[in-house]
């Protein structure tokens, strides 16, 4: 009995050791096992809270964080100011509550799903087109991005929501990217991450700048046209990279073999 209760203490100890040895899993690791998604699903808040959000949200992107009043937001929610806090707590997380609705759009926006069943060219493609028109289709997107970005990101930082959101946004990146490589179509030293900051950037510089650009340069950034030339701008950039090696040799001519 006494040798039994020995070797299975010894057993625990042993799985312990090596449970303590084996290495937490790398970001690229933990990425890749995340499966194609719309986007985290939100959670659904009754009719309240969704007044409460639209007003605040509206709120947020006109005043910023500071110039927000809550006053303001109850005010054109028609709700009790009491229900404000209720639901969120403080001005500071009913924010967080908006900024996780905006990151879950955008994610939707995105349509995972849709991407990995395309082509590696197409799919980039797509991924482009669909960052600029969200942002087109958004401005209040613009602008609450570029007021957290004032505060260094210091009220979504403790957001678990939005911390793991584009985890499998990132994947299907990588998935793209190295089918693109087996396929010959894509150089073979492209980070996922690195990628999707170019092809966030390249829209959201333009259309977050786009009306002291236009006195720049002495132009209409904002018409239709320009916007549309924009956008196959940027698509040709991103694609243009993927298909050229850093010896500048271009991987493929046509779009023949990815169809």
């Amino acid at each position: 009995m006494q040798a039994g209760r020995t070797n299975q203490c010894a057993r625990v100890a042993v799985t312990e050791e090596v449970a303590e040895a084996a290495p937490p899993p790398t970001r690229k690791a933990a990425r890749r096992a995340a499966k194609p998604a719309e986007g985290v699903a939100p959670r659904l808040p009754g009719e309240t809270q969704r007044r409460i959000l639209a007003s605040a949200r509206a709120e947020f992107a006109e005043k910023g964080f500071a110039g927000a009043r809550t006053e303001r937001i109850v005010r054109v929610a028609g709700v009790n100011p009491n229900l404000l806090y209720h639901y969120f707590g403080s001005k500071e997380r009913l924010f967080v509550a908006v900024m996780e609705e905006i990151y879950g759009d955008v994610r939707s926006h995105h349509g995972d799903l849709e991407l990995e069943a395309l082509s590696p060219q197409k799919a980039i493609r797509r991924l482009t087109e669909a960052t600029f028109d969200l942002f087109v289709a958004s401005d209040d997107v613009i602008r609450l991005l570029s007021t957290e970005n004032i505060h260094h990101a210091e009220h979504i930082r403790g957001s678990e929501r939005i911390a793991h959101l584009y985890d499998p946004l990132l994947a299907l990146i990588e998935r793209q990217l190295d089918r693109g490589r087996e396929q010959g179509t894509f150089r073979a030293e492209v980070d996922a991450e690195e990628l999707f900051i170019t092809i966030t950037g390249l829209s959201y510089f333009y259309l977050s700048n786009r009306h002291t650009l236009s006195v720049i340069l002495r132009t209409d950034l904002n018409g239709r046209a320009r916007r549309e030339r924009r956008r196959r701008h940027i698509v040709d950039v991103v694609l243009s990279y993927l298909r050229h090696g850093a010896d500048g040799t271009q991987r493929l001519q046509s779009s023949t073999r990815t169809a």
